[in-house]
């Protein structure tokens, strides 16, 4: 085991079954199984796959007070949220820089759930704890609850099978709370991949029992954390680190239109007067290249020889058949059929801007009724 990485209460699993394990975000984590990347990327595209993500963070923020502190507190709106609702959200400095990219659910009024990413846990308490009134109260259960991602067109016909029918299935971006085979959940229509998917929350002390039922549910297979990134990337969705930071605004990363900064000209925010003043000198694009060669983050992006922007990510994209990249340029080259080339070391790879996400054939809004 690497020295000083934290393992998740699925560590001897991802062993036993032959995974590539490697450092990200602090943990010790499964990148592949002996399949590979690519096979599991389509496995999910296909069928259903089960990720281990216990490494991510966890936050419980209630009591009188609650929403009004959050909507204070994060970019987009909190206090016109609705029971069951999960709500994709910023936490910004006074910049309008994101310190993190985060889920809200709302479980009862006055009491959220908040899911945040791992390498961001503590400074996210924190400026979460200084903004928080003294009636509102701010728990961290990150240490105990397991976090299991089920993605994939077959995904609901897996949670059938565990006896939860259609009709007990949370919409999309919605959540309840449920037992899946006798084990208490919360279960949301999330995820990370551009497919049906759920994401289940547990107690960890039973994080192999459920990891173990759906392994033998057909036709769910593991994926690691190497093909939940190509997932992402052919989805256009952002990683924290990459296509968010605390340098980089949600108006750059073109979530402008989420924070309703129009339709509510008197809501307050940290970092709203900073988001008004901010002239937007860069946008995210996707560029779709020409071959299967990637570039990765932080390669130059040129527009006729000349610097244009830079990479955040790129890969293979198996399901897009070439490699993409999503990168920060400026306005005047961000127009979809720019012509781009990307620098990688001893080559220029050639592409163009593209809208997000680059793959369009995904059954994440399926419906299921």
């Amino acid at each position: 085991m690497a020295s000083g990485l934290r393992t998740t209460p699925l560590f001897e699993n991802h062993i036993a079954a032959g995974a590539r394990m490697a450092p990200f975000a602090g943990w010790n984590m499964p990148i592949n199984y002996p399949g590979g990347i690519i096979a599991e990327h389509q496995h999910t595209r296909s069928r259903a796959s089960v990720f281990d993500i216990c490494h991510m963070g966890e936050l419980r923020v209630f009591g009188p007070g609650a929403a009004a502190a959050l909507d204070r507190r994060l970019a987009r709106p909190v206090l016109d949220q609705k029971l069951g609702v999960c709500r994709y959200n910023f936490l910004l400095n006074e910049d309008g820089g994101v310190i993190d990219d985060l889920i809200v659910y709302k479980m009862a009024e006055e009491d959220f759930f908040l899911v945040v990413n791992a390498a961001n846990l503590a400074p996210d308490r924190e400026a979460l704890a200084a903004a928080l009134p003294e009636k509102v109260q701010l728990e961290d259960l990150s240490e105990y609850l397991a976090k299991i991602d089920l993605q994939g067109p077959a995904s609901a016909e897996v949670l059938n099978q565990l006896g939860i029918p259609n009709p007990e299935l949370p919409r999309y971006f919605h959540c309840r709370t449920i037992a899946i085979s006798g084990i208490p959940c919360i279960l949301s229509r999330t995820g990370y991949t551009g497919e049906l998917g759920f994401e289940i929350y547990f107690d960890a002390e039973r994080a192999g029992e459920l990891w173990d039922i759906l392994l033998v549910t057909q036709p769910v297979r593991p994926a690691g954390l190497g093909a939940r990134d190509t997932l992402r990337l052919e989805a256009g969705l952002p990683l924290h680190g990459h296509e968010l930071t605390p340098e980089i605004t949600p108006l750059e990363a073109g979530f402008g239109p989420l924070l309703k900064l129009r339709e509510m000209p008197e809501r307050e925010f940290t970092g709203r007067a900073a988001l008004e003043k901010r002239p937007v000198s860069r946008q995210l694009v996707g560029i779709r290249l020409e071959s299967r060669r990637a570039a990765r983050a932080g390669a130059a992006v040129y527009h006729r020889d000349a610097p244009a922007g830079i990479v955040t990510s790129g890969a293979f994209a198996p399901s897009v058949g070439t490699a993409v990249a999503m990168a920060y340029v400026a306005p005047e080259f961000a127009a979809a059929g720019t012509a781009l080339t990307l620098d990688a070391g001893s080559a220029r790879l050639s592409g163009e801007v593209v809208p997000l996400p680059f793959y369009t054939e995904g059954s994440v809004r399926m419906p299921l009724n």
